[in-house]
């Protein structure tokens, strides 16, 4: 007997986090080649899809004010490239991570509606697993620890890295990333060195994100919240992706919470969040 398809499917969008980011070299059609280890976390945007005799979109959430739905929007783009296969879905869209942040919101949100166009339609994921709606689509379809490298189109998981307790920090400032990709000095640097299991901190402090010193320079209060981790008595903190989100890494979860609460109250304006970063 077959099995009905789901009449409705709620899927987390996770937030993503570049743990590290190099920036090895550029191709010739502009495209920047990259080094990073990406892992996820457990908190992110919610998406709702249903079958319908058509594509919409609905938005809501603290961050879903002014976004367009129309057919430019990355969510309906990736649900329609089902469209020759399946009649229409009907999608509401939570937008609770802030946008342009660097943490893969719009990407994972799209990756969310594809792995659930999937499942509604039983037709398999796209071959290239979203690429041609940005960079970090595949490795938020992947949504697993993982190395990226190419244009974001070489993913090799990565099963040693630790679960980890972080609070996530956003001045409510937006970064361009095309922006930031534009003013580097340096596009050839080197690449991650060999992932040796061990103490994964100490691993961290030998890698690098080489968009976060230009990321402050067009937003100085990036800085300050990594200051504001590094008070909080953070073991690691960076700028995650293009910014302006940065992470801080603690020991225990309630560490991680009580840093959280003395950032949020001393920047009552800020978005901040204590996670955890799933790793494996």
């Amino acid at each position: 007997m077959r099995k009905r398809r789901p009449l409705e499917m709620e899927i987390k969008a996770q937030a993503k986090i570049n743990l590290c980011l190099h920036v090895v070299g550029q191709r010739d059609d502009g495209y920047h080649l990259l080094d990073s280890i990406v892992v996820f976390a457990d908190i992110g945007d919610d998406i709702w899809l249903k079958p319908d005799s058509k594509y919409s979109l609905e938005i809501d959430g603290p961050y879903g004010a002014g976004l367009s739905n129309g057919a430019d929007n990355l969510v309906l783009r990736a649900a329609k490239i089902y469209e020759h296969k399946y009649a229409g879905a009907k999608i509401r869209l939570t937008k609770n991570l802030p946008i342009s942040s660097g943490i893969g919101g719009g990407s994972a949100d799209a990756a969310a509606v594809l792995r659930g166009m999937s499942k509604l339609s039983r037709e398999p994921l796209p071959v290239d697993l979203g690429l041609s709606l940005g960079a970090d689509v595949p490795v938020c379809v992947m949504g697993k620890a993982c190395r990226m490298r190419g244009i974001g189109d070489e993913l090799t998981p990565l099963n040693h890295i630790p679960k980890m307790h972080a609070v996530l920090v956003n001045p409510n400032v937006s970064v361009s990333t095309p922006d930031i990709f534009r003013a580097l000095d340096c596009k050839t640097n080197p690449a991650i060195k060999d992932l040796a299991e061990g103490d994964f901190t100490e691993m961290l402090n030998n890698t690098r994100n080489d968009l976060q010193n230009t990321a402050i320079q067009m937003q100085p209060v990036i800085a300050d919240s990594l200051n504001s981790l590094a008070r909080t008595n953070a073991i690691f903190s960076r700028m995650s992706g293009s910014g302006a989100t940065c992470f801080g890494l603690f020991k225990t979860a309630t560490k991680a919470s009580n840093a959280a609460e003395i950032i949020q109250n001393d920047h009552p304006d800020w978005w901040v969040k204590a996670c955890v970063l799933n790793g494996a």
